[in-house]
């Protein structure tokens, strides 16, 4: 069987064909024209699924899923991603069903990205075997997923454990989702780097001024660079404290591009995390890197697919068990 899976993030949208055991046979990315009108987003989204359909393996197309950045509507197969401006309710979903090369019967499966992260970690990565865990996406944007009772908990809308629009700060900057102080606007790569460059850092001659480059800056010494990721991890940890709190997590997962950053990230977040989470059943929460790295939101979409697929076959659907 071969499950296929699309990832529409701020940055880029990649596809890939995977594979029953979760490897991924085949892939095909575009950059995101996040800015341009929503026909430029949905021909790159297209071209995406042409290059996947000339692939060998889509004759034996199973189930197609979608990941996206939210919010997205699961139940509507719409998406209005915070960091796509000109997608408001754009129909994703029904885009990819009538792909030319989309097989009759296949109806996508829509969720957020950060869920897609979640059920690909808990099936295959770092949340493992874990009944009650939260994993995140630190990118472009912040996302999250909860894994409850050992069941992926997507929600109504598929959102739930969209922990990046937490309020962290009051009278915080306003997040582009429109509410003051969210996880986002301090811990996204976009936030790092614009708060690195406000304390005076500036990029190698010729050198991107991005995430990953205040990351390295920091490595070095850079005492600006490491600022930023201590403002980025005190954001984070103040949101996972929280939902700890509210549902006694055994396990967090950090992925995303932004995680790359290695211990740049993980050594001031572990120690935010243990400022904040205080209480007998939330202190010492393990905090650990996403086991799949950047292929977790595809190889998740597809699991989700596959998931929802069986789970239609066999009756209603009532929650992900991955």
């Amino acid at each position: 069987m071969v499950y296929g899976a699309l990832d529409i993030g701020g940055t880029k949208i990649a596809g890939a064909l995977v594979d029953e055991s979760g490897n991924v046979i085949a892939r095909a990315r575009r950059a995101t024209p996040a800015r341009r009108p929503a026909g430029e987003l949905a021909a790159a989204v297209t071209a995406v699924q042409d290059e996947l359909a000339a692939h060998p393996a889509w004759a034996d197309l199973t189930c197609l899923g979608i990941a996206s950045a939210g919010p997205v509507d699961a139940a509507g197969g719409t998406v209005s991603p915070v960091n796509i401006p000109a997608w408001r309710g754009f129909p994703l979903a029904e885009l990819v069903r009538t792909h030319p090369a989309t097989p009759e019967g296949i109806r996508p499966v829509l969720v957020g990205d950060a869920v897609a992260m979640t059920a690909a970690e808990h099936w295959l990565g770092a949340a493992r075997g874990v009944a009650n865990a939260l994993c995140m996406v630190v990118s472009t944007g912040v996302g999250g997923g909860l894994v409850l009772d050992g069941r992926v908990h997507a929600g109504l809308t598929g959102n739930a454990g969209h922990i990046g629009h937490i309020t962290v700060d009051l009278n915080g900057p306003r997040c582009p989702c429109g509410a003051p102080g969210c996880v986002e606007t301090f811990a996204s790569g976009t936030a790092i780097a614009a708060y690195a460059g406000a304390l005076g850092w500036t990029a190698p001659r010729d050198g991107a001024s991005d995430a990953a480059a205040v990351a390295e800056a920091a490595r070095g010494g850079d005492e600006r660079a490491r600022a930023a990721y201590e403002r980025a991890a005190q954001a984070l940890a103040a949101a996972i404290a929280a939902t700890a709190a509210l549902v006694e997590l055994e396990r967090v997962v950090i992925g995303g591009g932004v995680a790359q950053a290695g211990e740049v990230l993980f050594a001031p977040l572990r120690r935010r995390t243990a400022d904040y989470a205080v209480l007998d059943f939330v202190r010492d929460i393990p905090v650990v890197p996403a086991a799949l790295a950047l292929d977790a939101g595809l190889v998740g979409a597809a699991a989700v697919a596959a998931q929802t697929a069986d789970a239609l076959a066999a009756g209603p659907v009532a929650a992900l068990r991955l």
